[in-house]
């Protein structure tokens, strides 16, 4: 297991798709906006499942995080089985996010990476992107890594996704 931590437009999921491309054998991608995407849309922008705020915030309520557990938890049980995974998520709790994922991966082998960006240039993406509510990138670029523990941080800030991915892979051994 890889889990990278960063926040929006940091450039995990570029850095997850290049460390497929470096690594021997195939990893699976489980990002944590497939699971905001697969959600109802009852729950997406609800105060029960998750808010996004229109100043970049992110609120996740009670439904959300249950189905983020079961989500954890499948993730988990792919590993077991024998998929090596990489997680693409965005700790908003901090340690309580990262501890959320460890109690999950418990007995897994798990290379935690931060994937850090300054939060100017993250800015500059999420406005590239379209996609995203103005002020998220910038209000998570240091949020999302208050209080977690890595085994390895990358700073995507001038270092492209192929050598991110290298330094990862160098890590795994």
């Amino acid at each position: 297991m890889i889990v990278l931590n960063g926040g929006s437009s940091s450039g995990k999921t570029r850095l997850a798709r290049s460390l497929q491309e470096v690594l021997p054998e195939p990893w699976l991608l489980m990002a944590v906006d497939s699971l905001i995407e697969a959600m109802p849309a009852s729950l997406q922008n609800a105060g029960e499942g998750i808010e996004f705020g229109d100043d970049g915030g992110v609120t996740p309520g009670p439904r959300f995080r249950e189905l983020e557990a079961a989500w954890q938890t499948g993730v988990a049980a792919m590993a077991r089985a024998g998929a090596r995974v990489i997680v693409d998520d965005v700790f908003l709790g901090g340690p309580a996010s990262q501890e959320r994922w460890r109690r999950a991966l418990a007995g897994l082998d798990v290379l935690w990476v931060g994937v850090r960006c300054a939060p100017e240039v993250a800015a500059s993406r999420e406005l590239a992107r379209g996609d995203r509510v103005p002020g998220m990138a910038a209000a998570q670029a240091r949020l999302a890594h208050r209080g977690v523990a890595y085994d390895l941080e990358v700073d995507t800030t001038r270092s492209g996704s192929e050598e991110c991915a290298r330094s990862v892979a160098a890590r795994l051994g």
